[in-house]
């Protein structure tokens, strides 16, 4: 059978020998060193990282794309966002929704994320963004896979009628149960939220997505109680606790018992770099926190780490491109995670782990899966993170549905190279081993 598209000589996130890989009717048939037999089209991959898409686990669809409506947020804190955003809301149209998020959806595609888990405010009686996104889901189903957590950005217990909305929500097809606990009036209304919550999941068979202890309050544990009822109702791997910022500011012994209990349920941590290290310790002087949860001592208990984009452009964050490897980028300074393993544990952040998160299934690049693929401008996952280059090409089902023009700059310098390219600069490994 001949392959539709032949893409040659990739290179692949975990390393090796360059590999050829063959697809047909939208599936990877083959991947061997050397494919022999021709393809309709073919894609040189030399020298070039070929990766499964990219994904993000943790966004808010229904803001994005709204900076500066009604106004801005001043003091860049989350409290002034989330007020905001209850400025926003009334002013809202179904429409509106709707145009910014294929807007936001056109971008994400471009930068080979193809599959997004977005929380929707369901505390507008109205459920007007829940209507538009899950509207939205259906038009971007064929290129982007869209999950949509019910959540309750004013309180689930603080906020009038978001009990029965959020009822109402999951019955209009929302996926997963969201929550906030550390913004409900008490520490014990949070809690209780966390219950009610898990208990909704439990009894409808649906996943659990819980913002979770976004606060630089070391007492903020709530992420404790999401561990308990994961386990009371036998929701291991399918509750993520997202944010966890927290337990940055934990006293250390507290921690040595808390990750244990995470990793005990299996609890998926979301961290969102960007938005963490820009919203958090805002009412620190000197020193200031960094606001990012314990990422390596997280993926070293085993727990399972992704990198969510969380915001562009909207009242909580001014920038974003829809770009995860932004969001690895920050990670990796962040949470100086800088040695070779560390970085490539950054790029499993924003591709393997975060689909592991949202329980894609049929994800990754072998045999019999869907050839959703991206090829970069980059050698390795290394690379990727240090350049953030340019998606020669993304393939959805086999079929390219976006491409760019390697990145290079014209140098106008008498006797310098006229064009000069970043990924020119590092260095190359010795045949037969990598660069230490």
């Amino acid at each position: 059978m001949q392959p539709d598209l032949l893409i040659r000589q990739a290179n692949l996130p975990e390393g090796g020998a360059p590999v050829d890989i063959a697809i047909a009717d939208g599936t990877i048939v083959e991947i061997a060193q050397r494919i022999t037999i021709e393809a309709r089209e073919t894609i040189d991959a030399t020298d070039r990282l070929v990766s499964p898409p990219f994904v993000d686990p943790h966004f808010h669809m229904d803001a994005t794309l709204s900076l500066g409506l009604p106004r801005l947020n001043r003091s860049g804190t989350l409290l002034e966002g989330i007020a905001l955003w209850g400025e926003l809301k009334p002013l809202l149209t179904h429409e509106a929704v709707i145009e910014r998020a294929l807007r936001y959806c056109d971008l994400a595609a471009s930068q080979g994320l193809l599959a997004i888990r977005s929380h929707v405010d369901i505390c507008d009686d109205r459920l007007l963004a829940v209507e538009a996104l899950l509207e939205v889901k259906k038009r971007i189903a064929p290129y982007i896979s869209l999950q949509l957590v019910a959540f309750p950005q004013d309180g689930y217990l603080r906020s009038p009628g978001a009990v029965d909305n959020l009822k109402r929500a999951l019955d209009l097809g929302v996926d997963i149960v969201g929550g906030i606990p550390h913004f409900e009036r008490s520490m014990a209304d949070g809690a209780e939220s966390v219950r009610q919550l898990c208990r909704i999941a439990a009894e409808r068979g649906l996943p659990v997505d819980m913002h979770c202890d976004e606060t630089d309050d070391p007492m903020s544990r709530h992420v404790e109680t999401l561990v308990q009822e994961t386990l009371r109702h036998g929701l291991q791997g399918r509750v993520a606790g997202s944010h966890l910022t927290s337990m940055h500011s934990m006293d250390n012994y507290y921690v040595s018992k808390l990750i244990p209990l995470i990793a005990e349920a299996k609890l998926h941590a979301i961290a969102n770099p960007l938005i963490n290290i820009c919203i958090q310790g805002r009412h620190d002087t000197y020193p200031k926190r960094r606001g990012l949860t314990r990422v390596p001592e997280l993926m070293a208990a085993g727990v399972n780490v992704a990198f969510g984009m969380d915001c562009v452009m909207d009242p909580w964050y001014s920038l974003g491109a829809a770009d995860p490897l932004d969001a690895a980028h920050m990670a990796v300074h962040v949470g100086q995670m800088t040695s070779l393993a560390a970085m490539k544990q950054c790029f499993d952040a924003v591709t393997v782990n975060a689909a592991a998160a949202m329980g894609l299934a049929d994800y990754g690049i072998a045999v019999g899966k869907p050839a959703d693929l991206v090829v970069l401008d980059a050698r390795d996952p290394i690379e990727a993170i240090r350049l953030r280059p340019p998606r020669l090409a993304v393939l959805k089902g086999g079929r390219v549905i976006a491409k760019a023009k390697p990145r290079e700059s014209m140098l106008e310098i008498a006797g310098r190279p006229s064009s000069v390219a970043a990924a020119h600069y590092a260095p190359r490994p010795p045949k037969g081993g990598a660069v230490a």
